[in-house]
């Protein structure tokens, strides 16, 4: 059996040698413990090496490495996590919500319509993994070594969380394909560990070519249940809280700001795709890729198989759902993927989901409980939503006392009434719903029917303006806009937004407060306030006060999608606003423009058109835009018509790549203001880049353009572009 341990160095060998032997021999012992669950050295004996390797560090600070098995938890208190762009992005996946053996039948037959195939053709092969109830999570490799550990977040942009993910011990901090030694003769894992799994994707382990200067490794971090029995029996004997469920608990300890408190909590993790990767050819399929994962070190869950057609789903969905109660961890649901990656390259992906890929839900827990009041919600667009008020149950991991009853028409086909025993859900095992009524156990006194309309009075319940529902429409929604409360809060905070104004510091807590006390009623009195307004505010101080003031003075500065898209304007996202500021350049022609106008964008059908004209019709929302114009936002505009060739754009055609830190434009900033010139930002340097912008501290995304000949410039270059002028190189 091939092993990465060298031979012992002799006694007098340097003590270079000496740590280096040491950093392998525990490194290897830890992958054997944690993840192959197959310890090969007693806890004592671990404990001495790891001993014997502090104290030579201790003495040779010089020989203490990033990988080294005794930094596991290093660092100091964070003062927040600070923000990464992911080089790919973090998209999710299709959501299958029909439970049954038709969810995975109806996936299947997608995938056949989308390549086409016929019943003469062979069965499509998936792979099929399980669904983890965990938090997502990026890992940063280059050249082997853990640099970067960041959450999902929204897909584009996730958390800095790298000192936490140190933590876990079963996240390697080399993977195994990279020398463990100063000198040359890294080899592969040992054969227990490539073929842990029993080869489910069948085929031979593969060979690990050198090790790439990127590899971005992606998978679950999570609590098994036992471990997490454990941390709450500990809890109540020391008489602190105890934590409600694995998940929630997984992800407070990763994203906390200490991490020698996330080293407390029992972390695991599983592997289960790629990111970005530079210096190595995945594997042709995906079954081969988490093959390699295990070669590489990585923990990846044995409960996965490569299945054949439709019925190979269904077998599999119908296994891990019997088996679902008896696995160590919690899970939601099974993820299908197409093997074949060439296959996955043709379906593509919709919007922001690949075609290949689907999670398919099981049933959702449900509990009885009793129904006390229903409560009315007022979001942001002004949608009234029914709150069942519940007599607290414990369902789908979670303690539940109120649930959505989704709108007037739903609560009044199930026939719920206050005073009714009901059946709670949590929808998709996130969202806790009352799914029904249970009529034999109706009290006499029983409320009556809902009503919504007849229950307010015609009026919005915070601010008293009329109701109304359009046709068509099953919502009642308030007509006050900006003017009520309740939506001003949701729209200033959804204005503050990082992919909108981006204003730091701009909380739940603060809008409440500035909203409450009176300071704001509309948008632009916002850039109204100063320190001494602020530090009135509860618990607001005057650093506080002015961090938020500087905060707001630099979101003035925006690009017109940003602007579109932060007022908040009912169906109108990130991607409308863009559209939009690319077709019509301007915000008078986007208020002025006609439905028929509005149809002429991209992807802005009947439906957006009428939203757009409905929010710009009314008065005091074009009066919002012209005081926010007054308080000094400003965005730059081009004078096309609404016919604009996109060739006038400065950047119209061009893919450029944005690495390190550029002197005075953050890196959201800087992509806005190339996407609004009509340029495209990649995440990967390719023959197909126009130019490197890099700032300082560029990685090797500079050192792969300087590698191809691509143009490297700096912000003064960027700007050079894109105002049109051709940059010194």
């Amino acid at each position: 059996m091939t092993d990465l341990i060298p031979p012992a160095p002799a006694p007098d060998a340097p003590a270079a040698e000496h740590a280096a032997w040491l950093r392998a021999t525990l490194a290897q012992h830890a992958h054997r413990y944690y993840v192959l669950d197959a310890p090969s050295l007693p806890d004592a004996e671990y404990d001495r090496l790891f001993q014997a390797l502090q104290a030579i560090e201790a003495e040779h600070p010089e020989l203490r490495t990033a990988d080294s098995p005794t930094q596991r938890v290093i660092g100091q208190v964070l003062d927040g996590l600070a923000p990464v762009r992911h080089a790919v992005p973090m998209l999710s996946i299709e959501t299958e919500t029909d439970t049954t053996a038709q969810g995975a039948l109806a996936f299947d037959e997608r995938v056949r319509s989308a390549l086409k195939l016929t019943e003469a053709d062979p069965p499509v092969r998936y792979a099929a993994e399980l669904k983890f109830d965990g938090l997502a999570i990026n890992l940063r490799y280059e050249a082997g070594v853990l640099v970067q550990a960041a959450t999902r977040g929204d897909g584009e942009t996730g958390e800095d969380v790298t000192q936490n993910i140190r933590t876990i011990s079963q996240i390697p901090l080399r993977l195994m394909w990279a020398p463990m030694l100063p000198a040359e003769g890294g080899s592969l894992p040992p054969e227990g560990a490539r073929s842990a799994l029993g080869r489910p994707g069948g085929g031979t382990a593969p060979t690990l070519p050198a090790v790439p200067a990127v590899i971005e490794i992606r998978g679950e971090v999570y609590m098994r249940r036992d471990d997490f029995e454990r941390l709450n029996e500990s809890q109540r004997e020391k008489g602190e809280k105890t934590y409600v469920n694995p998940r929630n608990t997984a992800a407070g300890a990763v994203r906390q700001l200490d991490p020698a408190v996330t080293a407390q909590r029992p972390l695991s993790f599983y592997a289960y795709g790629v990111g970005e990767v530079q210096g190595w050819d995945l594997p042709p399929s995906h079954a081969g890729l988490l093959d390699a994962f295990v070669a590489m070190g990585l923990p990846v869950c044995a409960d996965r198989v490569v299945a054949e057609g439709a019925q190979g789903l269904v077998d599999f969905h119908a296994a891990m759902g019997a088996k679902r109660d008896a696995l160590p961890f919690d899970i939601d649901g099974v993820v299908y993927k197409v093997d074949d990656r060439a296959l996955q390259q043709q379906l593509g992906f919709k919007t922001r989901e690949p075609r290949w890929a689907v999670a398919h839900k099981y049933p959702a827990q449900e509990q009885l409980t009793r129904l006390l009041a229903i409560d009315i919600q007022v979001g942001r667009t002004g949608k009234m939503t029914p709150v069942a008020k519940l007599e607290p149950v414990f369902v789908g991991g979670t303690t539940v006392s109120n649930a959505t009853l989704h709108n007037e028409d739903e609560a009044r086909r199930k026939d719920v009434r206050v005073g009714d025993t009901v059946i709670v859900r949590r929808a998709g095992d996130v969202i806790p719903e009352v799914v029904g009524v249970v009529l034999e156990r109706r009290p006499d006194d029983v409320g009556e029917p809902f009503d919504l309309y007849a229950r307010l009075g015609g009026r919005c319940p915070v601010c008293a303006s009329p109701i109304a529902r359009e046709d068509g429409e099953v919502d009642w929604r308030c007509t006050g806009g900006l003017t009520c409360p309740a939506q001003r809060k949701q729209a200033l905070l959804h204005w503050a937004g990082r992919r909108m104004m981006d204003i730091e510091g701009l909380g739940d807590k603060v809008v409440e407060q500035l909203v409450d006390s009176g300071l704001i009623r509309t948008l632009p009195e916002l850039y109204k306030l100063g320190v001494a307004k602020l530090v009135e505010l509860e618990r607001y101080g005057e650093k506080s006060a002015q961090n938020l003031v500087a905060a707001l003075d630099a979101s003035k500065r925006t690009t017109l999608a940003r602007f579109v898209y932060a007022l908040g304007i009912r169906h109108v996202g990130e991607a409308t606003a863009k559209d939009l500021a690319r077709h019509f350049g301007a915000m008078d022609r986007i208020m002025d423009a006609t439905e028929e106008q509005l149809q002429a964008v991209r992807d802005v059908g009947p439906v957006v058109a009428r939203s757009l004209r409905a929010f710009f019709d009314q008065p005091h929302h074009r009066e919002v835009v012209e005081q926010l114009r007054a308080a000094g936002i400003v965005w730059d505009e081009h004078d096309g018509s609404a016919e604009m060739d996109a060739s006038m754009l400065p950047l119209a055609g061009k893919t450029l790549v944005l690495t390190g830190t550029l002197p005075t434009l953050g890196r959201d900033a800087a992509r806005d203001l190339v996407e609004a010139a009509g340029g495209k930002v990649a995440g990967s340097v390719s023959k197909k880049t126009s130019y490197v912008i890099a700032g300082a501290e560029a990685g090797s995304k500079l050192d792969k353009a300087r590698e191809l000949g691509i143009p490297v410039l700096d912000e003064d270059g960027l700007r050079a572009l894109l105002g049109g002028q051709t940059p010194r190189v």
